[in-house]
């Protein structure tokens, strides 16, 4: 048998490392990211790392000396383990949680305002609008008055169907009813 090969896949990245290690780039301060890039909520403190592009914890948020939790490039388990750059690298906090929370919301209100937000409706047939504009001037005493102009001829219509045509009756078919049956329910 021969030993299969393992290759190395990017490790699950733990929330707080207490390592003493430092990178050597220079701090990278919070202000220059946009406020969507980064977290400040005291449980979870995060940004998008310059380097790899992923959401990163920030490890001593509330302590002396804030920096990055080391981390692979890749996806945790799927992507081959290649340590990110910027792994441990100094932070500088230098916005606070009330001033981020501010540029966020502007931030948004911003955005929202560049969408637009009203709904222009299609235009209307000539025809559409004019049907339209009659159903929204009939009045109950209009639509009662309509009724009347057309029962005469509701009636019309009726009595004529009660007549029988003039000729002979077929000879070998049954004779339709015409009484209206009213079966009645036994009794329980």
């Amino acid at each position: 048998m021969s030993a299969a090969t393992i290759g190395h896949t990017a490790r699950p990245r733990k929330s707080r490392i207490r390592s003493r290690n430092i990178n050597g780039r220079p701090a990278l301060a919070i202000s220059t990211l946009r406020p969507h890039q980064y977290d400040l909520h005291p449980a979870c403190a995060s940004l998008i790392c310059p380097d790899c592009k992923t959401w990163v914890p920030i490890n001593g948020i509330q302590g002396r000396r804030q920096k990055l939790v080391p981390h692979d490039t890749g996806r945790a388990g799927k992507d081959t383990a290649v340590r990110c750059q910027g792994s441990n690298r100094l932070v500088t906090v230098d916005v606070t949680y009330e001033k981020w929370q501010q540029r966020l919301q502007d931030g948004g209100a911003e955005t929202a305002a560049r969408r637009p937000t009203t709904v222009l409706p299609k235009a209307f047939s000539p025809q559409t609008d004019q049907t339209l504009r009659a159903r929204a001037e009939r009045t109950p005493a209009g639509r009662v008055a309509d009724w009347n102009a057309v029962l005469p001829r509701v009636a019309a219509i009726d009595k004529a169907r009660g007549r029988r045509p003039a000729g002979d009756a077929p000879l070998d078919g049954r004779t339709a009813p015409m009484a209206t049956l009213h079966p009645e329910r036994p009794a329980c």
